[in-house]
């Protein structure tokens, strides 16, 4: 007052920071199991604090598998933390899909046409995958021909991911019998002079057939001469294979 006497009170005003951060998240998303799923991809969570102008944002992720290793979810969950201490979180969902089927390591083999004893064993193909392992299979389908030794096989091979998807090499095999078949024994004479009475009976001759079997047929052939006891004979043995290829030997009598 005017004499100097004075009365204080003193009011104390304690001031707290209780609201945490109010977080804006990414958008879920859905993507290929081999991207980068990273907030380099799907952004960054930011987030706006009554009282600190910079919260501190950190994440931290939880994967959940699914039916097979390129379909997992992953649960990225954002944190604010102002400088009091004060915390929000929120939940941002990346799920994966496996959509790209695996890709042969090799080079695939190609189109064949062969004999039929050459027919070649399949090889052996591996494949890699974006998002997990593969393997490779293959099946064989025969197409027959015009006979036992001519055919088609058509082999495929399949790979196939973790998840089922697949990719397929379609190698077609033309087997053709081009090779006539030999005979076993020694072949008689090629010319052959005799008595009109020893004529000789026709040899047994076999043969054998680079991809089956084969059978062996003769037959003479007689050409009179200037009398009855004078006459030649061509007497032709015929080795046939099973797809029809022969070989001859013709003997004169």
């Amino acid at each position: 007052d005017t004499s100097n006497n004075s009365t204080q009170h003193i009011q104390i005003v304690t001031v707290e920071d209780n609201t945490p951060p109010v977080l804006s998240l990414p958008a879920n998303v859905t993507a290929e199991c081999s991207a980068d799923l990273t907030p380099v991809m799907f952004g960054f969570a930011t987030a706006i604090d009554n009282c600190d102008a910079n919260p501190v944002i950190a994440y931290s992720d939880v994967t959940t598998n699914g039916a097979c290793s390129g379909t997992f979810t992953i649960t990225r969950t954002w944190t604010a933390t102002d400088e009091c201490g004060n915390v929000s979180t929120a939940d941002q969902i990346i799920s994966t899909s496996d959509t790209t089927a695996p890709e042969f390591v090799e080079d695939l083999p190609q189109d064949l046409t062969i004999e039929c004893n050459s027919v070649p064993a399949a090889e052996i193909l591996t494949a890699t995958d974006n998002c997990g392992n593969a393997e490779v299979t293959v099946n064989d389908t025969r197409t027959d021909g015009n006979c036992p030794n001519n055919y088609i096989i058509t082999r495929i091979y399949t790979a196939t991911d973790d998840c089922g998807l697949t990719n397929t090499h379609v190698q077609t095999i033309t087997v053709v019998d081009i090779t006539p078949p030999t005979f076993v024994e020694t072949l008689p004479a090629v010319n052959l002079v005799v008595e009109c009475d020893a004529v000789p009976v026709a040899e047994t001759l076999t043969a054998t057939d680079t991809c089956g079997s084969a059978s062996v047929s003769v037959a003479d052939i007689i050409t009179n001469g200037n009398c009855d006891n004078n006459y030649t004979i061509a007497r032709t043995w015929t080795a046939t294979d099973e797809c029809g290829l022969t070989t001859t030997h013709t003997q004169i009598i």
